[in-house]
C-alpha cells in the first residue's frame, strides 16, 4: 500500500504557533502484543498521512480524518490508520490529519483546529487539480475530531489565518461529512465537559457557548452529512448527534443518523467483530457511493 507524508503549512509551524509553548509528542499506549495505539499531542506543524487505493480501484474520494481524543491527544492509529485497509480497499484515498488543540497558546486560540483544517481541505484541493489525489473531499471525524470536521463543515466561509499560497484560493468546503460519536454542541447538559473546558476555558459566556455550538451553525449550505453514534455512549452524550441532525432536517441538507445499541465511546476500526457496530465501515462506504456530489 503506498503512502506519503506532508506538512500543513509552507513553514512548517502553523502561522498561528509562533505564540504556543508547546513541544510536539507521540506516545504509543499500546500494550505488550497489541498494534500500535500512539496518541499525538503538543501540535505545532500539523500534518497529513496518506494511504492510496491501487490505482484501478481509486474512486476519486479522499476521506480526510481527524481523529478523536478530546483535544487532549489524537488517535492516530485507532481512529486513523486503522481505518487504512478497508477504506483503500475501497477506492478511497484515507488522509489522516493532526491539528492544534485550542488550549494550547496558538494565535487562533479556540479556533485553532479548524484553521488547519480547512488549510487540510485546501491542500487536498490543490494536489487533487495536479491528481494527487481524489477530488471530492469528504471530511470524517471522531469524538473531538468529531468537532473539528463538523466546524470545517458549518464554519468553512471564515477566514483565520493569512493567506500562505495558492492553494488558500481554494474552497475549505469539505463535499461531505461523516461524523461518529461526535461532540458538537457546547451547551450545559449535552456538552463533553473535557472538550468543552479545552475549546471555552471554564467560564464561557453565554455568547461564547451559542457561537461554540455547532448545531446553531448550520446553514444550507452545510454539506451532506452521514452521523454515526452507539446508544450508550457514555462520554459524548447521543443527543450531540441528534442536535446536529435535527439543524440538517431543518436547514433541508441532504443527512442520515445511525444509531448502534452497543458500542461505547471511541469505538474506532477495532475490537468491534462481535457487535453489530462492525458494520459501520461499510455503512459509511454504502453511503458515501450514493452521493450527487
Amino acid at each position: 500500500m503506498k503512502t506519503d507524508i506532508i506538512t500543513l503549512w509552507p513553514q512548517g509551524d502553523a502561522p498561528g504557533a509562533s505564540d504556543s509553548r508547546v513541544q510536539p509528542q507521540i506516545v504509543d499506549l499500546a500494550k505488550e502484543y497489541e498494534p500500535y495505539d500512539r496518541a499525538a499531542s503538543g501540535v505545532r506543524s500539523p500534518e497529513i498521512a496518506f494511504w492510496y487505493p491501487e490505482e484501478k480501484n481509486d474512486n476519486g474520494v479522499t476521506l480526510l480524518v481527524a481523529p478523536g481524543g478530546g483535544f487532549e491527544r489524537i488517535m492516530i492509529d485507532k481512529e486513523g490508520s486503522a481505518l487504512a485497509m478497508f477504506f483503500t480497499a475501497m477506492g478511497y484515498t484515507l488522509a489522516v490529519m493532526t491539528y492544534r488543540f485550542p488550549q494550547d497558546g496558538h494565535h487562533e486560540g479556540s479556533d485553532a483546529p479548524l484553521a488547519d483544517a480547512q488549510r487540510a481541505i485546501r491542500v487536498l484541493r490543490h494536489r487533487a487539480a495536479r491528481r494527487l489525489n481524489g477530488k471530492h473531499i469528504v471530511m470524517m471525524g471522531f469524538s473531538a475530531g468529531g468537532y473539528v470536521a463538523a466546524s470545517a463543515g458549518t464554519r468553512f466561509g471564515e477566514k483565520l489565518y493569512p493567506v500562505q499560497d495558492i492553494a488558500d484560493s481554494l474552497s475549505a468546503r469539505p463535499d461531505a461529512m461523516v461524523l461518529l460519536y461526535p461532540v458538537i454542541s457546547m451547551r450545559e447538559g449535552l456538552a463533553h465537559p473535557g472538550s468543552r473546558l479545552r475549546l471555552l476555558g471554564e467560564h464561557p459566556v453565554q455568547r461564547e457557548i451559542e457561537a461554540y455550538s455547532l448545531e446553531t451553525r448550520v446553514t444550507e449550505q452545510t454539506p451532506q452529512t452521514l452521523l454515526i453514534h452507539a446508544v450508550n455512549d457514555e462520554s459524548v452524550p447521543i443527543n450531540n448527534s441528534m442536535v446536529m441532525f435535527s439543524a440538517l432536517r431543518e436547514h433541508k441538507v441532504s443527512s442520515e443518523l445511525h444509531f448502534y445499541e452497543k458500542g461505547g465511546h471511541g469505538f474506532g476500526i477495532r475490537n468491534v467483530a462481535d457487535l453489530p457496530l462492525a458494520s459501520w465501515p461499510m455503512l459509511v462506504n454504502e453511503w458515501l457511493r450514493a452521493r450527487v456530489w
